[in-house]
């Protein structure tokens, strides 16, 4: 059974677009066990800011479906923290449901790299599923290079494609290709906001975007003010998390894991703090 905590009353869908008329956006977190997830809520209480928690494929195969959900609900709960929990980059329908099934307030279905057709026939049948349970969905658009494939390839989103997209799926959010990639960037990264505002001005729906590890916050500032509504924080939060394990860990024989972690997940917290004071004020 799905514990509902009270700090979540707002649905996901309602939130999105209250952050996108204010100009703000909503900081979407990966979590990959308790330590990541501990961090990630520090810093939302010290910043009395909202957060997206999000698991992928894989982090639900590690932590256990079922587990992984209670623990954020409770967590979430405990921490008395206004936030969500949403299913990134899901490749199937069948996980879709799985992760609705077990609670999810919401899901993203990747069909970015199928033929448009089949990404709006898989995007549209995920958003039939989605209402039954008053879930939010997004989708994406474009190429958005992922942990192993090429930086350089360019598939940037159409604007009159988003509108046609939109229009045919009934999606809520839609994640764009305007120059991030997942994981670091080898040189400091370049957004096309010029075709973000047009995508903004020809789309009624929330616009997500993937990538934000070590894109600047002058950057993410302005991509808030042409629309960007969620970004989402991934790579960074591994990064520091294993570089401060890797740090204390030299030289070190202590035995004991509540003693290894909490450094660790300090530096989580400061990260995360950072970013939230970042998006989540409108200018």
């Amino acid at each position: 059974m799905q514990i509902q905590s009270p700090a979540s009353r707002m649905g996901l869908k309602d939130k999105l677009r209250e952050m996108q008329c204010a100009n703000s956006a909503l900081l979407a977190t990966n979590f990959y066990n308790y330590e990541t997830l501990r961090g990630i809520l520090n810093a939302a209480v010290e910043a009395r800011s909202p957060v997206i928690l999000q698991l992928t494929k894989s982090s639900i195969d590690y932590i256990g479906l079922n587990t992984a959900v209670k623990m954020a609900r409770v967590a979430l709960q405990e921490y008395n923290v206004e936030g969500w929990i949403h299913l990134d980059h899901a490749g199937s329908y069948e996980l879709v449901h799985r992760c609705l099934d077990a609670g999810f307030d919401s899901v993203m279905i990747d069909a970015s790299e199928l033929p448009l057709h089949e990404n709006i026939a898989i995007t549209r049948k995920v958003v039939e599923l989605a209402a039954g349970y008053q879930a939010q969905v997004e989708a994406e658009l474009g190429y958005v290079a992922k942990l192993g494939q090429s930086k350089e390839i360019k598939g940037f989103t159409e604007p009159a494609e988003a509108s046609y997209f939109v229009k045919e799926t009934g999606v809520d959010s839609l994640a764009v290709a305007i120059g991030s990639a997942h994981g670091f960037y080898v040189d400091k990264p370049k957004l096309d906001l010029e075709r973000l505002q047009q995508i903004q001005e020809i789309t009624d729906v929330c616009l997500v975007l993937h990538g934000g590890s070590g894109i600047p916050s002058d950057t993410l500032k302005k991509a808030i003010r042409k629309g960007i509504c969620k970004i989402n924080l991934a790579t960074e939060i591994k990064n520091i998390f294993m570089l401060s394990l890797q740090k204390n860990l030299q030289n070190n024989t202590e035995i004991d894991l509540r003693i290894v972690f909490p450094p660790a997940i300090s530096a989580i917290s400061g990260l995360v703090k950072n970013k939230l004071e970042i998006v989540s004020k409108g200018e």
